[in-house]
């Protein structure tokens, strides 16, 4: 399998977590999906990252269905519950982070995209995008609770994509402390970078 990406990327990241802790082989392919010669168009024609190639198979894309397929191709550590109502709520908790990386990108690509000029910026428009993202963490942080992981007691996808949105959080708007507003996700996440799914993928 291939797997093309940037190691910037939290959706990305997202992957690469899962990869490493289903201990599945793969070939990392970084790619700047803004850059003028970029090639992702070639296999997903959205122009995102993740973008997963089979051999002998057309591209999977996004972060989601990748993430979901590749949970099924090993029994080592599933991380999705195959039905019922404790499937629901990691989904629910993998949508809660990905909105906040949705909303997180969107202020980002407001204030600091190039090709648009500082006349043309909606504050307003950031503002909003930035309300999504706090309370998106103070949601994590009161479902999480007193728990050890997002969904029980053991480690799953909620885990993964919450780590990660944090993680890509911190890297990209270091004025956001949730460290210290919301404790119980600092421990989460300090657990998380002790895995070395986590610990080898950090945004750079």
């Amino acid at each position: 399998m291939k797997l093309i990406g940037s190691a910037a990327s939290p959706y990305v990241r997202k992957v690469r977590v899962v990869m490493a802790e289903k201990r599945l082989d793969y070939q990392f392919v970084q790619e700047n999906v803004w850059a003028d010669d970029t090639t992702i168009g070639h296999s997903n024609p959205l122009g995102k990252v993740p973008c997963l190639i089979m051999e002998g198979s057309e591209a999977m894309f996004d972060s989601r269905v990748i993430v979901e397929y590749l949970d099924t191709l090993s029994p080592v550590g599933k991380l999705i519950p195959s039905q019922g109502r404790e499937r629901a709520e990691v989904k629910t908790w993998e949508a809660l982070a990905d909105g906040v990386l949705d909303a997180g990108v969107l202020w980002r690509l407001e204030a600091t995209w190039p090709k648009r000029a500082d006349g043309e910026r909606s504050q307003a428009w950031i503002e909003r995008q930035r309300a999504k993202v706090l309370a998106g963490i103070a949601a994590m942080s009161k479902g999480l609770g007193d728990k050890p992981f997002c969904s029980g007691i053991h480690l799953s996808l909620s885990d993964i994509a919450v780590g990660c949105a944090l993680g890509w959080v911190s890297f990209r708007f270091p004025e956001i402390d949730w460290r210290a507003e919301f404790p119980n996700l600092d421990r989460l996440h300090e657990k998380l970078l002790q895995r070395p799914s986590f610990a080898d993928t950090q945004p750079s």
